[in-house]
């Protein structure tokens, strides 16, 4: 999962190219989809009772690569993006600040659970990325 998360964030990282597009991290489907992705990851991570939904994550990862493609993205401006160290801590912070406003304390781990076991319950995309071991 981990490196489907740096794949996902390269996507999230702006082009910075000659290309008209916004930056990669203004289009909310791809921002939105490497958010979920690093929300369940962090998860997983720290509640030993949850799982990473494999398939679905690498789905999710091809299909935000295509919606980037069909953009109009070229291949070395979506790996420039999800290879930038920048846009990496970007998103760690924005995960982060959302995880504590869902009531997760870093030193707890059931508090991931709960807040995993809650995105699973009401079916939302980081839900759908994990499942009970």
């Amino acid at each position: 999962m981990r490196q489907l998360l740096t794949a996902l964030s390269v996507l999230a990282v702006s082009a910075g190219s000659v290309s008209a597009n916004p930056a990669l991290r203004d289009v909310p489907k791809i921002e939105n989809a490497i958010f979920d992705v690093s929300v369940a990851d962090k998860i997983r991570k720290k509640c030993d009772d949850l799982a990473p939904r494999m398939a679905r994550a690498l789905s999710l990862y091809s299909a935000t690569k295509q919606h980037a493609r069909d953009l109009g993205y070229s291949n070395e401006e979506i790996d420039s993006y999800t290879k930038s160290k920048t846009e990496k801590l970007r998103i760690r912070a924005k995960r982060d600040a959302y995880l504590s406003a869902q009531g997760v304390v870093r030193e707890d781990p059931q508090s991931y659970c709960a807040v995993g076991r809650k995105e699973i319950q009401k079916s939302s995309r980081i839900g759908s990325l994990l499942k009970e071991k």
